[in-house]
């Protein structure tokens, strides 16, 4: 064998060899490409679910916080809306208490008070219906502050029944409540 036949063998071999390692290299190039665009996909993908249920949470609070608040500007119409109702009623006692029917209110007042504390008892009032309760024939105690009514104790003292309006008012406040919230 002659040196230009080695020297070519070495050089097919030589060939041979770079033909193989390029070979190799393009096919773990190939992988790793594969590898890394699987890789990717997936993380891709679980940033897209991520973003998605971030974004479902958001929009889920959102929509809460827009509940609640619209709730509280509801709540807050009704209860405007019932201090309105309220401020009317308390206007038509005002003018109520001008009229002729209530002295007849003061005297169903006066009966339910003796029924229920005896017929010798003490009516506070106010001043301005001091004068129809002297006329009624009841003891007429001190002076309260108050839209109307009257608060009627037993002679010792020992017992109360507080018929003012604004106690019946309190007492009946849930009653009314509904009835205004079923008129509005």
């Amino acid at each position: 064998m002659s040196i230009e036949t080695f020297l070519l063998e070495i050089e097919n071999r030589k060939k041979k060899e770079i033909e193989s390692l390029e070979k190799d290299l393009a096919e773990k190039k190939a992988k790793l490409q594969a590898e890394m665009n699987h890789t990717v996909k997936e993380i891709q993908e679980r940033f897209a679910i991520e973003a998605k249920i971030k974004s479902e949470r958001e929009y889920a609070r959102i929509i809460e916080a827009a509940k609640l608040q619209s709730k509280k500007i509801l709540f807050d119409a009704i209860n405007s809306n019932m201090q309105s109702a309220f401020d009317v009623i308390k206007r038509e006692i005002e003018n109520y208490t001008k009229s002729p029917q209530y002295k007849k209110a003061l005297e169903t007042m006066i009966a339910v008070s003796k029924k229920n504390l005896g017929q010798s008892i003490v009516i506070h009032c106010r001043d301005e219906d001091k004068a129809i309760l002297k006329d009624l024939g009841v003891t007429v105690g001190k002076s309260i502050k108050t839209l109307g009514g009257i608060i009627a104790e037993n002679h010792d003292g020992t017992k109360e029944l507080d018929l003012t309006f604004e106690v019946l008012l309190r007492t009946h406040e849930d009653q009314l409540k509904s009835f205004l919230s079923g008129r509005m």
